[in-house]
């Protein structure tokens, strides 16, 4: 554990031992999680009903699928099977890093350091 961490450590033990925790508004009661900070501001209210509504945003489902396929992958021993989950794979990717904002060329980049590794 690092200094710092320690040093914190030791300052939460103190207060909690003092009572300074004790009474805390909402003290008792479960935290709301629901962190959308990463969210654009001008996408927070559709993507809250979205998830209320039961449905996830485009970047994770697609996150959902490609880990399906790469789980698939691991363990399909047909070739004609393999072939056609690697192109959706791709092509979920693309996908992506189209959300992202990542340029295509940067898909390219990483598919060839895959079958670079491969190979090596």
């Amino acid at each position: 554990m690092l200094l710092i961490d320690q040093i914190a450590e030791r300052t939460i033990q103190s207060a909690q031992e003092r009572g300074e925790f004790d009474n805390l508004p909402g003290v008792g009661r479960p935290l709301i999680l629901e962190d959308d900070s990463l969210v654009p501001e001008d996408l927070r209210a559709g993507y809250r009903l979205l998830k209320n509504a039961g449905y996830l945003p485009p970047e994770l489902q697609l996150h959902g699928e490609i880990h399906e396929i790469e789980q698939l992958l691991a363990e399909v021993q047909d070739t004609s099977a393999y072939v056609q989950a690697e192109r959706r794979l791709r092509y979920l990717r693309l996908r992506l890093n189209q959300y992202r904002g990542d340029s295509i060329d940067f898909v390219t980049e990483r598919q060839y350091q895959e079958k670079l590794l491969q190979k090596l």
